[in-house]
């Protein structure tokens, strides 16, 4: 008699995108803590060892996190405008990126040179620094600063907000003791975020714009 051999069920395929889009809804449920590799195969309705097959831990968990995130930005450097309207725009779209993921911030950082839509965006703001004529080691410490200055902005709209607690509870310390930190956080509540934004880097490459004047004269 012959016995019908029930067969196996073939691995499930995934894509790098589909992973991605995985640990992006595990960060943003539970927190960059909570990005591990159980969680991820949990959100994929597999086994953590199925997912060992497509990533080989945490770290490339976080390169793809990283890549989906900045993938969605467009790293095309403006056509007009001067080179700090310019790059105040490509900055801009990475806030925009990630105002959905925050938690992902600190992983976009870390990886950022990992990942290929990382590279185009960083290769399109240092080609209008060179542009601009800031070059050689004043390039880099350019660069540095706008990408210090957008990192920090960005967890700040969001884990420190001017319109949350913390504002409040600095603008009700008493002005006899701090007077200018009481003052300063009763005008920050009514500061929206994106005029803290725009207006923190237009300070920044205006300081930039004067430093590159002096270099000149």
């Amino acid at each position: 008699m012959l016995y019908a051999v029930k067969a196996m069920p073939r691995p499930r395929s995934l894509t790098h995108d589909q992973i991605a889009e995985a640990a992006v809804a595990v960060i943003d449920r539970d927190g960059l803590a909570g990005l591990t590799m159980r969680a991820v195969a949990q959100e994929l309705s597999m086994s953590t060892m199925s997912l060992y097959r497509y990533v080989a831990g945490r770290e490339e968990l976080e390169v793809l996190v990283a890549e989906a995130v900045l993938a969605t930005v467009d790293d095309r450097p403006p056509p007009d405008g001067d080179w700090r309207t310019r790059v105040a725009a490509l900055a801009g779209r990475v806030r925009e990126a990630t105002a959905c993921h925050p938690a992902t911030v600190p992983l976009t950082v870390a990886h950022r040179q990992r990942t290929p839509s990382g590279l185009r965006w960083s290769e399109a703001v240092l080609a209008i620094l060179a542009e601009a004529g800031i070059d050689g080691e004043r390039r880099v410490v350019a660069f540095r600063a706008i990408v210090a200055y957008l990192i920090g902005a960005i967890q700040l709209e969001h884990f420190g907000a001017l319109d949350g607690p913390g504002t409040a509870a600095l603008a009700a310390l008493p002005p006899a003791d701090f007077p200018h930190l009481a003052g300063t956080a009763a005008s920050a509540r009514g500061i929206a975020p994106d005029a803290e934004f725009d207006g923190g880097l237009r300070i920044l490459l205006a300081g930039m714009a004067a430093g590159l004047e002096r270099s000149r004269a």
